[in-house]
């Protein structure tokens, strides 16, 4: 499929600046681009490529001002990192396969609610009593258990495995290796061994929810573990037993969350944050990667560290440590001239 400059912008709301008659088939990262690519210019760290990049098309902000000629077209909108995401999903919806049916072998439990929409991909199981909602897609090797619930239009990739019980919203999307459900980490010391605790409990996933390959979700022990609506997990990240992830929160690849922790809503996690058990994160907190978070923290902190300090001492300490050398050599400078005038004495 082929778009003119004229069409996208008419569809973005953007305004074009150059041939308006040009055409692009696909996308291409600006450093990257080539002759029939639409990029975009959202970093200013990559301003430079604008100059001369091969690309036909690329989205800028409505302020940006450029230095020197540009070959591109180029269509200007409120924000290009959104715009290219919106023609993105576009793309994506116009050129997606639509699986539709039961494939064989795959084996449907008594009373299993499948709407004659839904997607069921060769050599899955779909345990007794399951509830499977309209538009459903469920790809090849899935396990859902017995009373699982699964909302409208969610979609579930290879591999996925949801534990007896659980519930997931509408409009999500679980990655290949994703687990939800499985037996939270829970064990009492008893005579020099640990006997288990049962895990009674199960996990609530909203509506819009992502979950990135071979994340893991832990049911509760007793009660419910909860994703609250529109978060997103990226790959690699253990959400433990009893533990509440507020609405529209995102956390970068292998963060963990200990048990009975609750993160508020909004929140930005980065990479590798480790959280403890049983403390509260406010809402609209952001944290910076390979953080450890061992206490509570208050709504729309930026933390970051080990132990998690505000960001800015962590980086006045950054400095501070950079500068241990130097000041440990003046030290014992200053201890060699006191030895000195001891001496003379």
């Amino acid at each position: 499929m082929e778009f003119s400059a004229n069409q996208i912008a008419g569809l973005v709301g953007g305004s074009v600046e150059g041939d308006g008659n040009v055409t692009v088939s696909t996308f291409a990262k600006i450093e990257e681009g080539h002759p029939g690519a639409i990029s975009f210019l959202a970093n200013p760290k990559y301003t430079h490529y604008i100059y001369d990049t091969q690309s036909s098309i690329v989205l800028v902000n409505r302020t940006f001002e450029p230095e020197k000629p540009i070959n591109a077209t180029l269509i200007r909108v409120d924000d290009p990192y959104a715009t290219v995401a919106q023609l993105l999903d576009m793309v994506s919806k116009l050129t997606q396969q639509h699986p539709c049916g039961v494939e064989q072998p795959s084996y449907i439990g008594n009373g299993v609610e499948l709407s004659p929409d839904c997607y069921l991909g060769a050599f899955s199981y779909v345990a007794p009593g399951a509830k499977i909602g309209k538009g459903v897609k469920i790809y090849p090797q899935c396990y859902i258990g017995a009373g699982v619930v699964i909302g409208d239009g969610s979609v579930l990739y290879p591999g996925v495995k949801v534990y007896y019980g659980c519930k997931i919203g509408k409009n999500c999307i679980l990655h290949s290796g994703v687990v939800v459900g499985a037996d939270g980490f829970g064990f009492a010391p008893k005579d020099g061994s640990y006997a288990k605790i049962p895990q009674l409990g199960h996990v609530e996933i909203a509506d819009d929810v992502e979950i990135g390959a071979n994340t893991c979700v832990d049911r509760a022990t007793m009660g419910c573990t909860r994703i609250g609506r529109g978060v997103k997990l990226d790959n690699l990240i253990q959400v433990a037993h009893n533990c509440e992830i507020g609405e529209h929160t995102v956390m970068a690849s292998q963060a963990g969350v200990a048990g009975s922790t609750k993160v508020g809503a909004h929140c930005m996690v980065g990479g590798q944050v480790g959280f403890a058990g049983h403390i509260h994160i406010g809402d609209g907190v952001q944290i910076g990667a390979q953080s450890g978070v061992p206490h509570n923290v208050a709504s729309g902190q930026r933390i970051m560290g080990y132990p998690a300090v505000p960001a800015g001492d962590f980086f006045r300490q950054s400095v501070n440590i950079k500068n241990l050398g130097e000041l440990n050599r003046k030290v014992r400078q200053l201890e060699s001239e006191l030895e000195r005038i001891k001496s003379e004495k």
